[in-house]
């Protein structure tokens, strides 16, 4: 898997133990993968911009980071950990459903971190160049991924039973005289998201790509929706549902 032999061997063991079986050492204190995810996701997003960076010669900036973007996100990781062969390795509590999070491309970030920590920089970059891009990632093909942020939403509103909707709140000429229309996004009656466009559907990918960003990055609502869900539903609202809406950084198709 690695292309390599390990020195510290303890460090990978590390990397596949998941927080939900977690160990406690010769001095108290509980041993996870948490720390080397950490680590290994500064690693993976210096080396993956690195290699997008040179392989788009002419890349602008906001291109370059949504490349970057769309490689290091949960999805891509979570299917590249998959596929070689991290579910097997993975060590996790049974009461843990694996389908529902990320803990697999979580493992792979903190394999990154161990491969660092026993080999150094330029272990890692061979790694993730060798056995993750160029086996498992087609940099062209993933650049001209677009992502549907209106759909997105709605499907993940549908599966955690929560109404959403879409409402024109306005339209009007822009200084040339082109039609330029407003919608916002509501959520259980609450306004998430407001974007603006020259087409409708343009104004919709706008205010569900503000609406996700708000659902993927404020704790202080995530806990609200929560809470409301519970008490409309019986039922809680986990932090990992939130994590499945796509990238707010992907480009966005319209």
């Amino acid at each position: 898997m690695l292309g390599f032999y390990p020195e510290n061997i303890h460090l990978y063991e590390q990397a596949f133990l998941h927080k939900s079986s977690s160990i406690e050492d010769d001095n108290g204190k509980w041993l996870n993968n948490e720390r080397l995810e950490f680590l290994g996701d500064a690693i993976l997003d210096a080396v993956v911009a690195d290699i997008v960076y040179k392989h788009f010669q002419y890349g602008r900036e906001g291109f370059l980071t949504n490349t970057r973007s769309k490689i290091v996100q949960r999805e891509t990781l979570n299917r590249v950990a998959i596929e070689i062969g991290l579910n097997k390795k993975v060590i996790y509590s049974t009461k843990i459903n694996s389908h529902n999070n990320y803990m697999y491309g979580n493992a792979l970030e903190a394999l990154i971190g161990a491969i660092y920590l026993d080999k150094g920089y330029k272990a890692c970059y061979k790694f993730i160049d060798e056995e993750i891009i160029k086996k498992h990632v087609h940099l062209d093909k993933i650049a001209r991924k677009e992502v549907n942020f209106k759909s997105s939403l709605i499907e993940w509103s549908q599966k955690n039973k929560l109404e959403v909707s879409f409402n024109l709140i306005e339209s009007f000429a822009d200084n040339d005289g082109n039609p330029v229309f407003q919608t916002e996004v509501t959520l259980l009656d609450t306004s998430i998201g407001i974007g603006i466009g020259y087409t409708k559907k343009e104004s919709q990918q706008n205010a569900a790509k503000m609406a996700i960003k708000k659902l993927r990055k404020d704790k202080e609502f995530q806990a609200y929706i929560s809470e409301l869900k519970e008490r409309l539903q019986e039922e809680q609202t986990s932090e990992d549902s939130f994590n499945e809406l796509p990238d707010e950084n992907e480009q966005q198709a319209i």
